[in-house]
């Protein structure tokens, strides 16, 4: 089996053990929502309006409950009911969702473990577009509250949409005839973070009214967030290769070396397998958010039988990233082995890899990178539908337009320092100190020593855009001759999905680019220098006892931009995917007895087509047979068309007890970054990443039984069993060596000519299995002892199993990049008259985050923290909220191949908010 983190807590056990006690099961979790769900008394003589977690609980369960598959819903009845941070941080409630987190801010989401990209995304029925240009939505540029209601999809029918291995997020906006009548929402939010020191505002507002047959439905939601992430990381594994692949004395030394202190008899075939630190960094990130979001809804509705709607969400997500990089990167090419302090052999030897810990080396490469990453989104997406109910004929039309455009502009301020040092690994990451030899430097604290190498940027601009329009038709029998057959429905739909993309980069070497002599007279020491907790805000450096002057990223704008300086795009890095499909579907619904139990049966079967056409520039040898590559531009087609069939079925043992089934074939398309022509290099490890536009989906067949039991006053308790057997996952392997490339130092100098390897994205042969089990656990305790009335729990737990390994090109076995094999939440609620309060506990297990060089797996380690909600209804329109994320600051780790080799130690802090809440 391959190596896991250190499994959970003792809290976590703690935990575990009581949901576990209750069946550990939970439905469909809600966030909040607005009812009267204080008592009659009460609510009789104050009219006290109040939110009802609970209340959102048993909605969210009879949804599940109605649904002919495996769902789990989060219901919203008004805006700002979700205390999240945004929309990501809203789900992870759900049974079977997990979240993943960027500097302590949930980004991605993932269903049952399995890798955010195996998820398909939509609102109002409307693939989603994020501008990430794969199919992973970025969660993080939505404002939770916004959103109605978000429903899981577990077992997909005929007429769901493909493209979800994992599952479906069907997310949906409010419309007005959700709460006929004159309503306005408010709320005012103060949020601060504990790392920065700073608060952040949050304002949002919900108008709705009905005029008869029409109604109007505005939102809007406004929200900035500074936060603070200290980071010590980076602490990765390099081959010893580095330096024995090259025939000078660089390997000379390093083999004399290896044999002197370590007593190790180097071989070529150990290269891969003796290791040292690449990089330690101590890094100080400031994360500013400006996020806007709208939403709107005209809705037209005569009658129960037929509706009209037109739905608009749009908004704009800016976010500026200052990075604070101090870096001892001890794998310069003109450094080697000076000495072996500390080596293991045992930690890693099933795998035949031998660790350096502690070393000395020649010339480490020391760096100062004041790093700017500027990120600009605007999103918006517009569409109509149509239900209507004439006889026995039910007909649902839609279409719409779904985009996102971004912009991405980076810089990167480096100094550069060489010299001996000494790097080694650390109880929770790494440090470069100063080693024994008399030349070496104390890195933090030694600006002189620093020359200008290179003020570094790039910009790139995505356009995504995605359309769609679908029939939906349904007709109801009532056979007096075959009772059994309810309902026969059938339709197609159309997408368009588009994503286009421009880069360039351009480094700037002092007032005269290219000035040599510049170059080699600026030091760090030249320019205003500030500690970087200064520059930054907020409290001392997290990750260690440490803090180091650095040059702002405004100072660096300034001064090394020439004026009207923008970064030129490069022709041959533009690429442009564009995708079709046409689909069309089929099913039927039965209803029978067996044995007394009613039986809902559904079946059907879904067939599609899509075409692809990819175009943009290939890099080929100089037509004119001269060293070198140029850019030749290319395109191509494909198509590929596939008959997924789906089975549901619901079978009502009791009223109380039911048994569900399903089993269909899906599929997941490969990101359109992917297929796109694009080829980029990485020069520090010879090699370039090119796109595929071959690549076909990625498949799963599928199944699932579970039962049910409904408890009543939103109670339930369920268990599930699935099993997956996914095939054509798509990887990154070597698929060719590009020969003779000339690499160049940031002077303008020569540094070699190399052989670069060629990765690409493949779909790998054969298959895997995932099969897992989720418990889910609803419990009012107010059913077992009345004196608790108002007190309850809601639990969920997801256990995952998979026969993948063999990622590595040193067949190391590891789990699927993503998947991570146990996740469990936990909230215990007191929700009752004007007083409401909830603690949350969150838990994702370790996970392959990466395959480092294609060899060595790095794990996010198993991660959990703790939240907590409490509100009070201090007038009968008013409430006052308070919340924390992350309270008991839990720090973010990561390891290479175990944990006695960390790669992150991360802190982003906790946050509280303040807010206050007010409806007419």
């Amino acid at each position: 089996m391959y190596r896991k983190s250190r499994q959970t807590s003792h809290s976590a056990h703690l935990l575990l053990g009581v949901a576990t006690a209750a069946l550990f099961a939970a439905p469909a979790a809600a966030q909040t929502a607005t009812t009267t769900a204080a008592s009659e008394e009460e609510a009789s003589s104050d009219e006290i309006v109040v939110s009802g977690y609970a209340r959102a609980l048993e909605e969210a369960i009879d949804i599940k409950r109605a649904t002919i598959g495996f769902s789990d819903s989060i219901v919203a009845t008004d805006i700002a009911d979700f205390p999240e941070q945004n929309l990501s941080e809203a789900l992870q409630r759900i049974p079977g969702v997990t979240i993943e987190r960027d500097k302590g801010l949930g980004t991605r989401v993932n269903v049952r473990g399995l890798p955010s990209e195996f998820t398909f995304v939509s609102i109002n029925k409307l693939a989603t577009a994020s501008g990430s240009g794969g199919r992973d939505v970025e969660f993080d540029i939505f404002a939770s509250e916004l959103i109605q209601s978000v429903t899981v999809q577990k077992s997909p029918t005929a007429a769901d949409e493909e493209g979800g291995i994992a599952g479906s997020v069907y997310i949906r906006t409010a419309r007005p005839f959700d709460t006929p009548g004159l309503r306005v929402v408010g709320s005012v939010e103060g949020a601060y973070n504990s790392i920065s020191q700073k608060i952040d505002p949050q304002i949002s507002v919900l108008a709705s009214d009905t005029f008869g047959d029409f109604g109007v439905l505005i939102s809007a939601s406004k929200q900035k967030r500074t936060n603070r992430t200290d980071s010590n990381s980076g602490i990765n594994f390099r081959p010893i290769s580095r330096w024995t692949d090259r025939n000078n004395g660089n390997r000379t030394q390093a083999i004399a070396v290896l044999a002197r202190d370590a007593d190790i008899a180097f071989t070529n075939d150990d290269k891969n397998r003796i290791v040292f630190i690449d990089k330690v960094g101590d890094r100080v990130y400031l994360n500013d958010q400006d996020r806007l979001g709208l939403s709107g809804s005209i809705q037209y509705k005569p009658s129960n039988t037929f509706s009209l709607s037109f739905d608009a969400f749009l908004g704009s997500y800016d976010r500026v990233e200052d990075e604070y990089d101090a870096a001892g990167y001890s794998a310069s090419s003109n450094s080697t082995l000076e000495r072996i302090h500390e080596f293991d052999a045992t930690t890693l030897a099933d795998d035949g890899i031998i660790v350096l810990r502690d070393v000395s080396y020649t010339n480490t490469q020391h760096e100062f990178l004041s790093k700017e990453r500027i990120n600009k989104t605007d999103y918006r997406q517009f569409g109509g539908e149509m239900n209507w109910e004439t006889g026995n004929w039910r007909i649902s039309a839609l279409g719409g337009y779904s985009g996102a455009k971004k912009t991405l502009d980076y810089a990167n301020l480096k100094h550069v320092a060489y010299a001996p040092s000494r790097s080694r690994y650390t109880e929770t990451g790494g440090e470069t100190i100063r080693s024994d030899n008399p030349r070496s430097i104390d890195m933090y604290n030694a600006p002189a020593s620093y020359l200008f190498e290179a003020y570094e940027t790039t910009r790139e601009k995505i356009k995504d855009d995605k359309y769609a329009a679908q029939l939906d038709v349904s007709y109801l029998f009532d056979m007096p001759g075959f009772a059994a057959l309810k309902r026969f429905n059938f339709g197609a739909r159309y997408t368009n999905k588009t994503n286009e993309r421009e880069y360039g980069e351009e480094k700037i070497q002092g007032p005269t680019r290219g000035s040599v002599a510049y170059v080699n007279k600026r030091t760090l020491a030249d320019s205003p220098l500030q500690l970087v907790t200064d520059i930054a805000g907020g409290q001392s450096y997290q990750a260690r006892d440490l803090d180091w002057q650095q040059i702002s990223n405004d100072y660096a704008r300034d001064f090394f931009r020439p004026a009207g300086f923008v970064t030129p795009f490069d022709d041959g890095q533009y690429y442009r995917v564009k995708e079709d499909t046409i689909a069309a579907w089929a099913m039927v619904d039965f209803e029978f007895d067996v044995a007394s139990a009613p039986v809902f049966l559904n079946l059907g079967g879904r067939y599609l087509r899509t075409t692809v056409n990819s175009e943009g520039f290939f890099q080929i040898q100089n037509p004119d047979g001269s060293t070198g590559l140029t850019d030749a531009p290319v395109s191509s087609e494909g198509r590929y068309e596939k008959f997924l069939p789906a089975l549901n079925a619901r079978a009502e043992l009791t009223d109380t007890l039911l048994l569900r089934a399903a089993a269909s074939q899906t599929l997941i398309r490969p990101a359109l970054t992917d297929l796109a022509y694009k080829r980029t290099a990485s020069f520090n490890n010879f090699r370039y990443s090119d796109g595929n536009p071959n690549l076909k989906p990625t498949y799963a067949d599928q199944w699932e039984v579970g039962v049910e039991k409904y408890l009543g006053r939103g109670g339930i308790l369920s268990a599930s069993y699935f099993w997956k057997k996914i095939k054509g996952v798509v990887q990154n392997e070597l698929t060719g060596v590009v020969r003779d490339v000339t690499k160049y130092n940031a002077n303008g100098t020569i540094d070699g000519v190399y052989d670069f390897d060629v990765y690409q994205p493949v779909n790998a042969e054969g298959s895997f299995k995932v099969s897992g089990v989720e418990l889910n656990a609803v419990l009012p305790f107010g059913m077992f002892v009345p004196t608790l009335d108002g007190f309850g729990i809601n639990a969920n737990y997801t256990f995952l199993d998979s026969s993948l390994t063999g990622q590595s090109d040193l067949g190391i076995d590891t789990s699927p990049i993503g998947l991570a094999d146990n996740t469990y939440n936990a909230t215990v609620f007191y929700d009752k008259g004007r007083f409401a309060a909830r603690l949350s506990y969150n838990h994702k297990g370790a996970y392959v985050e990466r395959i480092e060089r294609n060899m060595y797996p790095v794990y996010r380690d198993a991660y959990g923290q703790f939240d907590f909600a409490v509100s009070y209804q201090v007038l009968p329109n008013v409430r006052v909220e308070l919340q924390g994320i992350n309270i008991t600051d839990e720090a973010t780790t990561g390891y290479t191949m175990d944990p006695s080799f960390p790669t992150t130690y991360e802190f982003s802090g906790s946050r509280i908010s303040l807010g206050v809440r007010a409806q007419l």
